[in-house]
């Protein structure tokens, strides 16, 4: 049986790097399960790897979109089955790598069947969001849908925004369409958990962070104003620089916001993975341990 090998964990925790080496002993290729890095207008803001860090490893789903173009998990999940299924024609073992904990169920699990937005309603729905703000968006989700508002992550717009949309053009609730019926995949899935203590984490995340502003984001993200109100910039790190860019918080600020929520990230993340029975915890410098344990469950 194929064996497709899936590298979990928070952001700035070092899955790159991992799944990198570990591509180069199993010679085989990456596949980015991260929403952020998909699009590819966005590429300091989301820690995009760099071809030096990719070391000649093929990653698929990495800079293939654009921010004006709708996509979800449930997308990601049609297209990244056709690309597995391809690979595993030539390769008996593959590396799916990322912090997006949807896209990575979409692939252990599959998404559930939901229509398709009308351009129109999300449009209209972007528009209204960008003037009412937060609560606002969480008010009205509660009232249309309040079973998806008790179990959804209401501290993200982009889900919120979706559960809305569906709601509104479908006139049905966005839960009635959520049936959680896991999809038989004809492949072995190896899960590993990546995760280190906590201090040293968030100090990862502060100097990635302190990083990226003096690789230009402020410059990247003053590229993307005219784009600012599409759903795929309402985002940590894009979000907290065009409030800055528009005078509302001073560079320190911002960049304290940024690190701040970037570590809630952090911290939601490990909860959604700590959700699967079957993952495996390890620290990233552990490599040979986790080397290890691969070759034995493919064994």
């Amino acid at each position: 049986m194929k064996n497709l090998i899936i590298i979990g964990g928070p952001t700035a925790v070092g899955k790159t790097d991992l799944a990198v080496w570990l591509a180069k002993k199993l010679d085989t290729e990456i596949i980015s399960a991260d929403s952020r890095q998909i699009y590819k207008e966005m590429f300091i803001g989301t820690a995009r790897p760099t071809q030096e860090e990719m070391q000649g490893i093929p990653h698929h789903f990495i800079g293939v979109k654009s921010v004006t173009q709708y996509y979800n998990a449930s997308m990601y999940e049609q297209e990244v089955m056709q690309v597995i299924e391809k690979l595993f024609r030539k390769y008996d073992s593959l590396i799916v790598v990322g912090g997006s904990g949807l896209y990575i169920e979409a692939i252990i699990r599959g998404i559930d069947d939901i229509p398709t937005v009308l351009p129109e309603i999300r449009n209209k729905l972007a528009q209204w969001y960008a003037r009412e703000g937060l609560e606002k968006l969480r008010d009205l989700v509660k009232r249309l849908d309040k079973a998806y508002y008790n179990r959804a992550d209401i501290n993200n717009p982009m889900r919120l925004l979706k559960a809305l949309e569906v709601s509104i053009q479908t006139a049905r609730p966005y839960s009635s369409f959520l049936q959680g019926q896991n999809k038989k995949r004809p492949f072995n899935i190896i899960l590993i958990g990546l995760d280190r203590p906590r201090a040293e984490l968030y100090d990862r995340i502060n100097r990635r962070v302190e990083k990226m502003v003096e690789q230009g984001l402020i410059k990247e993200a003053e590229k993307l104003i005219p784009y600012k109100n599409y759903t795929a910039l309402k985002t940590v790190g894009y979000r907290e620089i065009f409030d800055y860019l528009d005078g509302k918080l001073s560079l320190s600020q911002a960049i304290d916001l940024i690190q701040r929520n970037t570590r809630k990230y952090a911290r939601r993340q490990l909860s959604w993975f700590r959700r699967y029975k079957d993952i495996h915890w390890f620290n990233p410098d552990e490599k040979d341990k986790i080397w290890q344990f691969i070759i034995e469950k493919i064994s």
